[in-house]
């Protein structure tokens, strides 16, 4: 299928409409000539001819025509507006519907911007041409013969005078067509960049300010509206050199009129009334030749947002529904990799990965920054498809599970937290927006986020701003925690979680959890010892291997990449108390950064 194609299947729907729409046009075009042809008459026959008797008639069907014409043209105009607005709509939405059913790999290769002038810009060219450009063109090209039509069986020597013009007309709109075609590329890439450029900068407003760089910003944003406006202007450039030209060819119809046509009067080869008469049909030919650049200008721009559009939806999504996917209201939580490695762009990010964990168990997952320990928890949600291996989730390979039967079934509280511009319980209740309000306040409790939500002014119906804006990364945090446990899924990831809120908080957090964790299967991505030591099976990753595996005690005494961790964040100990650490020496336990933890794996 090609992108034009694409267009006119959303079109196809409008056709009788647009067919009905395009038949008052042309009758439009065709009663245009009727009042020219009754000036003619009214020159020759009563001014001239002093028959006055018919002018009272003369007048009322030139008012007439003129009546039904704008009733006629107000109707088709209409019908063109109402078409185009719901085949934008109808568009629109399908292209909303696929950017939902793309893949992580997808937004990876395709930046913010882009995609938003596809639903903007993009869409508005297309309506254009829909509800302008489409009639336009068939107006002007039927005026023009309806004119030429008319002149000949008023005048055919002046006629074939006015004729000569058509072959260079066309020759001229044909070079334009192919000139400007690449200027609207440029266009569209530079107006796609402009979007990125502010969505960017609105976005990351707060990192601008913090960093004192406006001033750095500003000339960004600066060489991105240069950019945007060079491209335009050199577009323009074409237009001035073509467009010009139709106006040439246009005025010179008048010339040839009255410079031909008045010496015909002259000699009597034709009356003064078909010489108005003619001129009357002037405008018909005129109209035609000077909308020629525009049109073809409209025309290609909307060719090149049909392209723009079609070529980032017709990508198709790397991970596909499997045909005959099983489906599952409830999985019990087992969860194993067998063998899996995972690749991305010829890179390689995990490395034959093996373990097993049983419903109800929690699972703690460490190790340095890049180690791969989110790309792990990816992988089994299915937004990337492993390389090598397989996941097995309850015995079942999760490339034959339905997408949304695995993913609702898995609650996860991300590393990047994002909030939509909604009421704090709405960000809650995401996951199940029918839920009640009381299950909602009790996963807020659980996440320990009920206290601090109660203490602002709406309490759960306070407006959370644009990605969480007004919050402290640690309710953040919370919220998004509250989030995924209130789907209640039968397997959770919490991909750290608790790394911007305080230990004391953590604590409390953590003992909630305890409550609840032999209902689900619990996955803990984090930097601290303290958010895993009482996991039941604890994962050390290192460059996309599990290098370590056991429990808090038994990780200890292998005294490897764990135990140095540990060593970092606690300092030496004697002992360990079923509650973490029972004697510290050395002063304070301190917490080291992820930066700092993931300098301990150069010392290994």
């Amino acid at each position: 299928m090609t992108a034009m194609q694409w267009f006119f299947g959303f079109l196809k729907k409008y056709r009788p409409k647009l067919f009905l729409a395009l038949g008052l046009v042309t009758m439009t075009s065709a009663i245009a000539v009727v009042n020219p042809y009754i000036s003619g008459i009214i020159v020759d026959d009563v001014i001239k001819g002093g028959n006055r008797k018919i002018l009272p008639l003369m007048m009322l069907i030139m008012i007439g025509t003129t009546i039904l014409r704008s009733i006629f043209r107000y109707c088709f105009l209409l019908t063109f507006e109402r078409s185009s607005q719901n085949m934008l709509y109808t568009m629109r939405d399908y292209v909303f519907r696929r950017f939902l059913e793309q893949d992580f790999n997808f937004y990876n290769k395709n930046r913010t911007g882009d995609l938003m002038s596809r639903q903007t810009g993009d869409m508005e060219a297309i309506r254009h041409f829909v509800a302008f450009v489409i009639y336009s063109i068939y107006e002007n090209t039927l005026l023009f013969v309806i004119a030429l039509v008319m002149i000949f069986t008023v005048e055919w020597r002046l006629a074939l005078c006015m004729i000569a013009v058509l072959p260079i007309t066309a020759f001229v709109t044909y070079i334009q067509l192919k000139k400007v075609k690449p200027a609207f590329h440029n266009i569209r890439q530079h107006f796609s960049s402009l979007n990125t450029a502010v969505q960017e900068n609105v976005s990351g407003n707060r990192v601008v300010k913090a960093f004192t760089k406006e001033d750095y910003e500003i000339e960004k944003f600066a060489i991105e509206n240069d950019g945007y406006r060079e491209a335009e202007l050199k577009a323009a450039g074409i237009w001035r050199k073509y467009v010009p030209i139709f106006e040439f060819l246009a005025n010179i119809l008048t010339v040839i009129l009255y410079l031909i046509g008045g010496i015909m009067v002259i000699k009597s080869d034709m009356s003064i009334g078909k010489m108005v008469t003619v001129s009357g049909y002037l405008w018909m030919l005129n109209m035609p030749l000077r909308m020629a650049g525009w049109l073809a200008n409209d025309y290609q721009r909307f060719v090149t947002s049909v392209e723009k559009i079609y070529s980032t939806i017709v990508v198709e999504p790397t991970i596909k529904e499997p045909e005959n996917a099983v489906e599952k209201k409830r999985f019990k939580g087992d969860i194993e990799f067998n063998h899996v490695s995972y690749n991305a762009d010829e890179e390689v990010i995990l490395k034959d990965i093996n373990f097993h964990i049983k419903s109800g168990q929690t699972v703690g997952i460490i190790g340095a920054t890049g180690s791969g320990k989110s790309t792990l928890m990816n992988l089994m949600c299915r937004f990337y498809d492993v390389t090598a291996g397989e996941i097995l989730v309850d015995g079942i390979n999760i490339r034959d599970l339905d997408l949304s039967s695995l993913r609702g079934n898995i609650g996860m509280a991300m590393q990047d937290v994002f909030l939509f511009s909604d009421t704090i319980e709405g960000n809650i209740a995401y996951g199940r927006p029918t839920c009640s309000f009381e299950d909602v306040v009790e996963a807020a409790k659980i996440a320990n986020a009920h206290d601090f939500i109660m203490q602002m002014s709406d309490g759960y119906d306070t407006i959370v701003g644009e990605r969480g804006v007004g919050l402290s990364g640690g309710q953040k945090q919370r919220i998004s925690l509250a989030r995924a446990l209130l789907k209640n899924p039968s397997i959770i990831i919490l991909d750290d979680t608790t790394s911007a809120v305080d230990t004391e908080t953590e604590t409390l957090i953590q003992n909630a959890l305890g409550s609840i964790h032999a209902k689900h299967t619990v996955f803990i991505i984090a930097h601290r010892i303290s958010s895993i030591k009482d996991a039941d099976q604890i994962l050390v990753l290192d460059n996309g291997k599990i290098i370590e595996t056991g429990n808090h005690e038994e990780l200890l005494e292998q005294q490897g990449y764990y135990s140095t961790v540990f060593h970092h964040q606690y300092g030496d100990f004697d002992e360990i108390s079923s509650s973490g650490v029972s004697s510290v020496k050395g002063g304070n336990a301190s917490n080291i950064s992820s930066s700092g933890v993931s300098s301990v794996k150069g010392g290994m």
